[in-house]
Order: C-alpha cells, then structure tokens, then sequence
C-alpha cells in the first residue's frame, strides 16, 4: 500500500472479529514501529504486547474510552522509558511517533486499530502500571487496540483544513 493512500484511508477501528493476532504478526508490527524517529534517536519506548483475554479486559476498565479491549484480541501498551532519556520530556513525542508507525503498520496488513490514551491521565497511568505491572520509570502512553475489523470503515471525509495552514509567519 503506498504510504499516501495508506495515511488517508487508516481509521479508527473498534469492532473487531474474534480472530487472534497471530504472535509473529504483532512482533512485524512492533518491529516496523521501532523506525520511528526519536530524538537524538534515543528511542525511549518500551511495548508490552498483549494477547491474554483477562489482561484486555482489565486494561478496558482503566479507561473509559478503551471499552474496545473487551473485544480487540489484542493490544500494544506503547510506553516511554525515562531511564532512557537524554532528552528530558522528549518521550512523548518520540513514542507518538511509533504509534503512528504502528497505526500505518496494522493497516497496511489489513488489520484495524484504535489508539486509547493513557498518558497524561493520572488514573489511567496508575491503572496501566498495576494491570501491566510497570515498573516506575516506565510510563503507560498509549495502548493501541488491534485485530480484523468486524465491518468496513467509512471513507473519510476531506481533512484539509485551508485555515490552519500558514506560511511564513502567522
């Protein structure tokens, strides 16, 4: 899939078909992640891959927007690593930029995805840690929801918004 149409067809899935992802396909897609860009290419991220049933369904109960993980058959706790940081706060930028990759990547195997914030809802971080069992200098960012989408998505409807595009200056 060419990365333009890939970029404008991706959307948000959150009906998934019972199907599981099989292990080596998640192990593609968080490897094609990884070629995120990252500042001072630090790479500052930690993934926990899930695929236990009991583990998604507890991480739904964290979030009250990730009601997803009670069907996704599975899951990408995207994670920034402070013990990795040469550039303090960087962190979040550089794994926004994985997700992204990783959103590109599951669709291009014709996979659907949603990415559920975690980071920087208090709630929502301790939650992570506690289902995940994180250890402090790691902290929960995003956890992307994946698998075969139940139905197709809609096409999307023009995004550009002339208005909020400035050259130059302001």
């Amino acid at each position: 899939m060419e990365a333009i149409v890939a970029i404008r067809t991706r959307r948000s899935v959150r009906a998934f078909e019972p199907v599981p992802v099989p292990r080596e396909v998640l192990s593609e897609l968080v490897g094609v992640a990884m070629y995120a860009p990252s500042a001072g290419n630090q790479q500052p991220w930690q993934l926990v891959l899930i695929d236990d049933r009991q583990t998604l369904d507890n991480l739904s109960r964290i979030n009250p927007y990730g009601g997803a993980a009670k069907v996704a058959p599975a899951g990408v706790m995207i994670c920034g690593d402070t013990s990795h940081e040469r550039f303090p706060g960087f962190w979040v930028q550089d794994c926004s930029a994985l997700t992204q990759n990783l959103l590109l990547a599951i669709h291009s195997k014709g996979l659907g995805a949603v990415w559920t914030g975690v980071y920087p809802l208090d709630e929502r971080v301790r939650g992570a840690r506690v289902v995940l069992g994180l250890p402090e200098h790691v902290i929960p960012m995003a956890l992307v929801l994946l698998g075969t989408p139940s139905r197709k998505t809609q096409e999307a409807e023009d995004r550009v918004r002339p208005d909020r595009i400035h050259w130059n200056h302001w």
